[in-house]
């Protein structure tokens, strides 16, 4: 277990209420009522799945885009964001047999990921885990929360995202939808 991996898990117990969860491509996780976050180290509390990630640094990013996230980026935790949205991402083989500086092309040059991700901050919060090097089913969590009166600009955020040369890439991706109980 990696020090700062984190673990998602689908069950009963959770500070966050799964409001929807829909596969956008490939299989759905299964149920869950709640979504428990339980860092390396704590016991993980019975679930129906669970997911594992860990933070790593920004693989795609350059020097200046780190620094504009950075100047901007809002920490996890704030009280207002009272919604979350996990979701999952695989991407297909061939993804993964084009060299990094091909994949590269096609996030920022061709999709603009991070330019257009770079709009949405401050309103919304985001944190990447990596799953691929663990062995895990997905490639990536990606783990986002924002104020009840930025639900329809995250909307526009993922939707935006989904209509990109990158997304074509994508082979299973599950959108779920949270709100904080606890």
């Amino acid at each position: 277990m990696h020090a700062s991996e984190m673990r998602f898990v689908g069950g009963a117990t959770g500070a966050w209420r799964v409001h929807s969860m829909r596969a956008i491509r490939g299989e759905t996780l299964g149920g869950g009522d709640r979504i428990a976050q339980v860092p390396a180290g704590q016991p993980l509390p019975p679930g129906m799945w669970t997911l594992r990630g860990v933070p790593s640094e920004a693989r795609y990013t350059r020097a200046s885009e780190r620094d504009a996230l950075q100047a901007v980026q809002p920490p996890l935790g704030r009280p207002a964001a009272s919604f979350a949205a996990l979701i999952p991402i695989r991407k297909s083989p061939a993804w993964w047999a084009l060299a990094h500086d091909e994949r590269r092309a096609i996030l920022e040059e061709q999709s603009h990921h991070i330019r257009f991700g770079l709009g949405f901050l401050p309103a919304i919060a985001r944190k990447l885990y990596q799953s691929r090097d663990l062995g895990e089913d997905f490639d990536f969590l990606t783990w986002f929360e924002f104020a009840p009166e930025h639900a329809s600009a995250f909307d526009e955020l993922v939707a935006g995202l989904r209509e990109t040369p990158e997304w074509a890439y994508v082979d299973r991706e599950v959108d779920l939808r949270l709100v904080r109980v606890a």
